[in-house]
């Protein structure tokens, strides 16, 4: 089952050209800290930055949900937007390939998304 709100963030992310979109449906791992992650990359902090920005406004305009938590905007090398329920991470191309997220939650379930 798609979830409306993973859709909602996903089209933010691909509007302002995040790269490699994939959502990881945690619910199935006992240990997660949310229901999904969703992760898209980018190759400059104005870009990390603007995407996270339309991400908050598309969650605010279309499923009237604001974030709850928000952390790395100051720096942009790794924005994350905490929805409760969907975890939202920004990162700039380097810092994807450093940490690795998805690896860390192989056992996920990965939706990829594209334009």
């Amino acid at each position: 089952m798609e979830n409306k709100e993973l859709k909602v963030i996903a089209d933010a992310m691909l509007e302002k050209k995040g790269q490699d979109v994939v959502s990881l449906d945690l619910r199935s791992i006992g240990t997660a800290i949310s229901d999904h992650f969703i992760v898209c990359n980018a190759d400059s902090t104005p870009a990390v930055v603007a995407i996270a920005d339309n991400i908050e406004d598309r969650m605010i305009e279309k499923c009237k949900r604001k974030v709850a938590r928000a952390q790395g905007k100051e720096n942009a090398f790794w924005v994350i937007l905490d929805y409760g329920d969907i975890v939202v991470h920004v990162f700039q191309t380097p810092y994807r390939a450093f940490y690795r997220l998805e690896e860390l939650w192989a056992d996920a379930e990965r939706t990829a998304y594209e334009d």
